[in-house]
């Protein structure tokens, strides 16, 4: 089976994750973090005589507290927006939304790579992808990406309207010697509207598959066979709405997994996926609300060191979400609410990237 490769250096498929050196302002943009109020604080508020039957309606999961104030102009029905400044006993600044999938859409924009090749599309801002797309509600940072002598690539899955605008690359290396075959992770909205975390693998056009299990890679063993549609588990074919793809897949039906070994993604390199960091990911709740996360890291905000994946793993299965999925972090990470930032980006200003979700 003839094997695709690509002229990158070491370490450029998780670029958006990798630490850039920037001039951080002196002054912030931002203001001091968003009073939040929670039912107790709120006198305003009564208990119902009946619990709602909206999902929506749950109480959040520990340390997050609803945003109800304008500071982030209105929100539309089926889009609740919570902060938290504390997690898992640690210092946080750190936005969750929960978007409700019968009241809004779901999107990706990505380049549009579907063979891997390269682009000359050049990779956007988040908040020029806000412009670009009608002022979405939401917009988040996506999937890897990765640019080689004025070409841009996308490293991850996007899938907008049911077209595969990239799948996730097939390859992973150290020396270029040693070549590996991992399956990667992918947040797949199905044309039912079913959502899943997932691992796929892509060959070519008819041959793309979606796995409930990965391929048990990992840096210094040796290399599995290329996946197929037999291993490592019977594939089956890849079809989706909408995905969003990166890795690792952090929580599967309910339960952590944070595969960064099996899809060779390093603990402390790339992803830093071992460490606290700034992290983006997406994923489900078991009553079907899709759930976009950020978190701030570095030390942008004094004290703020960020998280591992799967810390963000356990947040999110705190929360109540059942699949997750890690997303590009680092400087990448970026959450805009109707057009304004959340949180302070750790290169200072938000980075041009390969993809985005977005809500609208």
């Amino acid at each position: 089976m003839k094997k695709i490769f690509f002229p990158v250096l070491i370490g450029l498929v998780a670029a958006g994750c990798t630490p850039k050196q920037s001039s951080i302002p002196e002054e912030w943009p931002w203001e001091d973090p968003t009073p939040v109020v929670t039912p107790s604080e709120d006198p305003s508020e009564s208990p119902s005589e009946e619990p709602s039957e909206d999902p929506s309606d749950e109480p959040a999961g520990p340390g997050w507290a609803e945003v109800k104030d304008n500071s982030f102009g209105e929100l539309p029905e089926g889009i609740r927006l919570y902060h938290a400044t504390n997690l898992l006993d640690r210092q946080a600044e750190a936005w969750l939304a929960t978007v409700d999938l019968t009241q809004q859409e779901f999107h990706v924009w990505g380049l549009n790579d579907p063979k891997l090749s390269g682009t000359k599309e050049p990779f956007q801002t988040p908040e020029k992808v806000y412009n670009a797309q009608g002022k979405p509600v939401l917009v988040m940072n996506g999937g890897f990406f990765y640019a080689d002598g004025g070409t841009y690539y996308t490293a991850s899955l996007a899938v907008e309207n049911g077209k595969l605008l990239s799948p996730n690359i097939n390859y992973a290396s150290l020396d270029w010697v040693t070549m590996y075959y991992p399956t990667k992770a992918g947040f797949i909205r199905h044309k039912d509207g079913s959502m899943e975390a997932a691992w796929t693998y892509w060959v070519n056009a008819s041959q793309h598959y979606i796995y409930q299990i990965p391929a048990e890679n990992g840096y210094g063993k040796t290399p599995l066979k290329q996946p197929s549609s037999s291993f490592p588990e019977k594939g089956v074919k890849f079809e989706a709405q909408t995905a969003i793809g990166a890795g690792p897949v952090l929580l599967k039906n309910g339960e952590i997994k944070d595969t960064y070994t099996f899809e060779c993604l390093q603990a402390d390199k790339d992803v830093n996926c071992a460490n606290p960091d700034p992290r983006t990911a997406i994923g489900a709740t078991e009553d079907g609300l899709l759930v976009l996360f950020v978190c701030e890291g570095r030390n942008m905000t004094e004290g703020v060191k960020g998280y591992s994946t799967g810390e963000v793993a356990q947040i999110l299965k705190d929360f109540g979400c059942k699949e997750a999925v890690n997303l590009d972090g680092g400087g990448s990470t970026c959450l805009l609410v109707n057009g304004k930032e959340t949180l302070k980006p750790s290169d200072g200003h938000q980075r041009a990237v390969g993809s985005c979700v977005y809500i609208k």
